[in-house]
This record gives C-alpha cells, structure tokens and sequence, in this order.
C-alpha cells in the first residue's frame, strides 16, 4: 500500500509541476525560474564527457578514489557550471570522485530517483525540487543531513537561516539548500521617468503599485501599447504576497507541525491579493500573459508591460537583455502591514539511505565543500542564485559583480530582512503543485468576469478536496 501511496504523490506532483512551471526555467522552473534554466541534450552530453575525463585520469594515476553520483536536474549554462564546480572539487584531492548525471527536468529525475530510491543502485546525491520537500521526507528513501551535521558538529550557523528554515522541519535540516531564490519587483526605469516617476524610488504596496501602473499604461486610439503592472501565472507569486502579509498558506503551521488538513488562505489576506489584481485588470491597466515564463519576460523585455514579478535569479540576464535600464524592486505588499518577506524557491540537495556508510561520508564531505564562502560566491556570480553562505558576499569576485550589477544586492536585502515564521518558511503538503495550479485557474476564471471573492472560494474548495484526497489514500492501510 505504501508503494501505491508513494505513486498517487509523485503522479500528483509531477502532473502538477508540469502544468505550472513554464518549464521555466529552471529546468524545469524552478519554484520559478530564469530564462537561463532549460534542459538540453548538449548539457548531458557535457556531462558524459566530463565524467569519462575523470575516469581516465584515474585510471592513468592508478588511484581507486571513493565514487559519489550526484542526479541533478540542471540544463544549459546551469548545468555547465556545476560541471565546472564538480571538475574542481574531483581534482582538489583524491580520495572521493563525484559522477554528476543530469537527468532531465525535476519531474524526470524524481520518477528516475522514486524507481530506486532505497536500492544500492540510487545515487548518493541527488537534487530535488523545493515542492517535493514533503515527498522526500516521507519516502523513506534520504537521510536527513542532520544525522551527518550531528556527527561532524558541522555549524550551520554560518549558512542562511531564511534559506534553511525551509528545509527544517522540527528542528532537523533534512536537505542541503542549493540552489534558492525568491522573487523580486522588476520595472522599466526608462518608462517610469517618461510616466513621471521617480526610478530610484520604486512602489512598493498594492496602492502604490495600483497608482503607477495607471501612470505607466500608454494608450492611443484605444490600443494599449504598455501597460502597468502583471503576474505570471504561477501559484508562487500569490504565495509570496500572502506571507508577507503573515499569513500561512494551510493549516498546522503550514504542514509543519503536522498533516495540513485544510487550505488557510482564503481569510483577508488571500481576498485583498485577488481584488488588487482585478482593480488593475478593469482599469486596463494590466494584461495577462498566461503560465509561459518566457512570454512575460519577452513582453517586459519588448516594452509591453512595465512592471512585472520575476525569479531573482534572472535579475542579471534580464538587466544585459532589456534594451532599457532596469530596476529591482521587493515584492509588493499589502497597505497597512509591516511586511513579513519572501518565501524561498529552488531545489535542494538530498542523501540517500541506500548506500554504505562510507559512500555517505564522502558526499557530506562534498556537500560541506559546496558551502563554503569560496565556492558559493563562484555559484552566485555565475548563476545569479542566492549564496547559502553569506561569507560569499565578501569575496572579491562578488563586491566586483555586485559593483557592476547593485540590482543583485536588493533580493538579498529582501531575504535577509524576512521575519522567520510559519508563513515565509513555507508550506510543507504532497499536493502543492496541484493547489498552485487551482490558484492560477482561479485568476483566470476571475480576468473572465468571476468576482474575485469566488474565484478565490473556488481555489480553497478544489485545494481542499486535493488534500482531503491526499490523507484519506495515504492513512489507508
């Protein structure tokens, strides 16, 4: 029975991941992603290349080091440049050797991950995507890294907290963070000076949004040619504006302190998020541009729209593409409130069980290597993703970017000025991709005349019923 709940979970994520994320980016997307971030054919054959490299020095040095594979899910420039950070590491020292394998988008690599999780056959290291956080603790198939941060008397201390504390659950760190971001405000400065606006002083509530994006929306003979303000289609976004206001997307501490039982952002909070939108949307004064990633971003990128919400690891890539200045704003908030922050997105980095002890200790010892302040400034610069460890922002290569490019330092800024909570830790429930998904078709149905209040009931009906689902097949015996 356990092995048909773990089935209906992984269906459900995957059906879900695969209808919300534009695939992104992020390979796959990432909870949401960067343009850079898509998975090719080129980037395994790199991959196999690399590996038989390694192999062949080995060989020729006579030298049996300890192999480590390591399944990611990271194409194109994201995945050369792990390659690269792989390379390094395998020829700074000769005991362990890491096999990194990519193997497709998350959604891939998970079902190839689930089909031998547990075995002697599954990898050491394996990468998986924030939402199937909930899965990979309940598989049985990981060891928490605790166990190996317990044993070492590793400090985590020195790595960040806002970007831990997803992956914390009653107390113990069950996945190594990786690659994480959140989103951030992006807007056309050249625009807003035309508009009258001030470019260094960006909007940040949903009444000082509402008022710019009326100001930024150019039309004649009733063609709009810019309009103000949009958001993707993508449950993410929505998730951020609710916790910053303080607000738990589920019940039981977000699925923390126990099973949720039921959705949590139906209240307030929830409604004041669907009524900004559509006050915008009858104004004219913002445009849809459904759940593709690349169409927002080719329309913010083409002038279309002004103002726009976007993964913080495109902030660089979106700055050298605009053919305008480009600011970076926090995400908006609600009037009235003290905002609380972001919610972390990405992927994380898990051990699995079914290997010897040995093999264990040499991927910790690897995973330890990629949080160091050298490494994850590398990681940063190249990705455009936050560094787990903040010490990386005081390395040279990093105060020269950040020089460059200071729109890099506001998402940090906005990460590190979140108030740790239940609500911008995250929500932890097996059906996460599927209530995205009901959030987006609730917008949807709302640009199509459905008042927001409805369109809003309607998301907490079909998320409930998804998780009343979920515990009543997963508590059969």
């Amino acid at each position: 029975m356990k092995k048909m709940i773990y089935t209906i979970i992984l269906l459900v994520l995957m059906v879900g991941m695969l209808v919300a994320c534009g695939n992104e980016e992020e390979a796959a997307s990432e909870t949401p992603g960067t343009s850079g971030e898509e998975n090719t054919a080129n980037n395994a054959e790199n991959n196999t290349d690399s590996n038989e490299e390694n192999a062949n020095e080995s060989e020729a040095s006579g030298s049996e080091p300890q192999t480590i594979e390591f399944w990611h899910g990271m194409g194109g420039g994201l995945g050369e440049t792990l390659d690269e950070l792989v390379e390094q590491y395998n020829a700074s020292q000769d005991d362990v050797e890491i096999v990194v394998e990519f193997q497709g988008s998350y959604e891939e690599l998970l079902t190839k991950f689930r089909s031998v999780g547990g075995t002697a056959d599954a990898p050491a290291l394996v990468q998986v995507f924030e939402v199937g956080t909930k899965y990979m603790i309940e598989s049985g198939y990981t060891t928490p890294v605790q166990e190996w941060i317990d044993k070492d008397g590793y400090d985590v201390s020195q790595l960040e907290e806002n970007i831990l504390s997803y992956y914390t659950v009653d107390g113990d760190l069950h996945s190594m963070p990786f690659n994480s971001s959140t989103p951030a405000l992006f807007y056309n400065k050249d625009a807003f000076e035309e508009a009258g606006l001030d470019p260094e002083n960006p909007p940040r509530t949903f009444s000082e949004i509402e008022e710019a994006a009326k100001l930024l929306t150019v039309t004649e003979g009733g063609e709009t040619s810019q309009y103000g303000f949009s958001m993707l289609g993508h449950g993410w976004f929505f998730e951020q504006m609710i916790s910053t206001q303080g607000q738990d997307f589920v019940n039981e501490a977000n699925g923390r302190d126990g099973n949720a039982r039921e959705a949590e952002f139906g209240g307030e909070e929830g409604l004041k998020v669907f009524e900004w939108i559509n006050s915008m949307h009858k104004a004219g004064s913002y445009e849809y541009y459904g759940q593709n990633w690349d169409d927002i971003r080719a329309a913010f990128q083409a002038g279309q729209v002004a103002m726009y919400m976007d993964s913080s690891a495109g902030t660089k890539d979106t700055i050298a593409n605009a053919p305008f200045d480009v600011g970076v704003a926090f995400v908006p908030h609600a009037d009235d409130i003290d905002p609380q922050g972001v919610i972390i997105g990405g992927a994380s980095i898990w051990m699995a069980n079914g290997i010897t002890e040995e093999e264990q200790a040499a991927a910790w010892e690897f995973m330890k290597h990629l949080q160091t302040a050298e490494v994850q400034a590398d990681w940063h610069v190249n990705t455009g993703y936050f560094a787990i460890n903040p010490a990386a922002y005081d390395e040279e290569i990093v105060t020269e970017e950040h020089e460059e490019f200071p729109e890099l330092r506001v998402p940090i800024e906005q990460l590190q000025e979140t108030v740790p909570s239940s609500a911008t830790q995250g929500a932890l429930i097996a059906v996460f991709p599927e209530a995205r998904q009901q959030v987006v078709s609730a917008f949807e149905a709302m640009y199509q005349g459905m008042s927001p209040e409805e369109a809003l009931n309607q998301a907490i009906d079909a998320t409930n019923h998804a998780i009343e689902t979920y515990n009543r097949t997963a508590t059969e015996e």
